[in-house]
């Protein structure tokens, strides 16, 4: 496929979770820093990407626009995986992690959802899948630290229909209070994002096991210490992690390390749809099931969708339980015990809602 155009623009809708919009994040999160990547081929299909951004979505769109788009387009894409090695290896200069990343991420999710369109397919039939599935998803709630408003926050998202949380709090007491507001059968994880020390996490295992915990993710800074997260694996608590390793190049290492029981790969920062492709490759060679993380409700979400539908690994996704003004594109109805179904349409069933782009355009 000749690419005829690369363009890209920053979305910034704000949400509402009910708390302090304080605790992992530099400053007070309060919205969506979105980028969308558009890629047009010369019989004027459209492909859509989004690369990881929180408070540093500027850079990555920078790194597109100067970077990489220049190098597209005009250029011919055959093999999308191909093109995502040469790519990385024409920007290695630049970091092989973070932000390049995320930028290679966007623009090789766009031309899977291009590539799939040309082909008048959804993109779970293109990798393989012969139907749509509902795909279960857990509510990932945000950091609270506050024994009062994340047990309600917790509650509402049982009633909205989701039988599985995910907390962000990072002591025993806070988690235990989520827990007694919602009783013992409700299967609850706990994300610290990098908070402890590996002594520190040993000292919860038990805790958190006694509380029911279902998985701990990154329990330990920094991410990629493998041989920390191997030790921790004890049996007390399986280990996730996986969310800031890019390219399955770190996921080898840690699969070689025995370091997680669940590996958790982003679409928008382990190296977009090629990279994940080759990770859950490793994964299922190596007997351990992924549980991705699952960005936003961009293109990121609908990619991450169809490749839980053709990866029979996955085992849940991620869903941002926060309210946001404003819905890029309709998800669809959430089904039974919080689960979405990836569309039948061609490619990964991101249409943008023009009002929104519109309205919420930053840059």
């Amino acid at each position: 496929m000749r690419i005829r155009s690369v363009e890209t623009q920053i979305i910034d809708i704000p949400f509402v979770d009910g708390g302090k919009g304080e605790g992992i994040t530099p400053t007070t999160w309060k919205a969506l820093e979105i980028l969308l990547v558009r890629v047009e081929d010369d019989a004027g299909n459209v492909g859509w990407g989004e690369g990881f951004g929180y408070f540093v979505v500027a850079a990555t769109k920078a790194l597109v626009d100067r970077l990489i788009a220049p190098l597209l387009a005009g250029s011919e894409v055959d093999d999308i995986r191909a093109w995502n090695m040469q790519t990385q290896r024409r920007l290695h200069l630049f970091g092989r992690y973070g932000v390049t990343l995320f930028a290679v991420s966007a623009v090789d999710i766009a031309l899977w959802d291009l590539a799939a369109k040309r082909r008048g397919l959804p993109l779970y039939a293109l990798l393989g899948a012969e139907v749509s599935r509902p795909i279960p998803f857990y509510a990932s709630l945000v950091r609270y630290a506050d024994r009062a408003i994340a047990p309600r926050v917790c509650a509402r998202a049982l009633e909205r229909g989701f039988r599985d949380l995910k907390l962000h709090e990072i002591t025993v007491p806070d988690v235990a209070a989520c827990r007694h507001a919602v009783g013992a059968g409700v299967p609850i994880s706990v994300d610290v994002n990098c908070v402890w020390s590996e002594a520190q996490a040993r000292a919860v295992l038990a805790p958190l096991r006694d509380l029911g915990v279902t998985w701990l993710e990154e329990p330990v800074f920094p991410p990629e210490d493998m041989g920390a997260l191997a030790r921790l694996r004890d049996g007390a608590v399986p280990i996730a992690a996986g969310e800031n390793w890019c390219t399955q190049v770190q996921f080898a290492q840690a699969l070689a390390a025995g370091a997680v029981d669940l590996a958790q790969p982003s679409v928008t920062k382990v190296g977009g749809i090629s990279e994940f492709l080759a990770v859950a490759d490793l994964c299922r060679q190596a007997e351990v099931p992924l549980m991705p993380h699952c960005p936003y409700f961009g293109p990121g979400f609908f990619a991450s969708l169809h490749l839980a539908t053709a990866i029979e690994e996955v085992r849940q996704l991620e869903y941002l339980f926060v309210e946001p003004e404003a819905w890029l594109a309709p998800l669809g109805k959430l089904g039974p015990g919080g689960s979405f179904r990836a569309s039948d349409a061609p490619g990964i069933g991101f249409e943008p809602d023009a009002a929104v782009l519109e309205r919420y355009r930053r840059a």
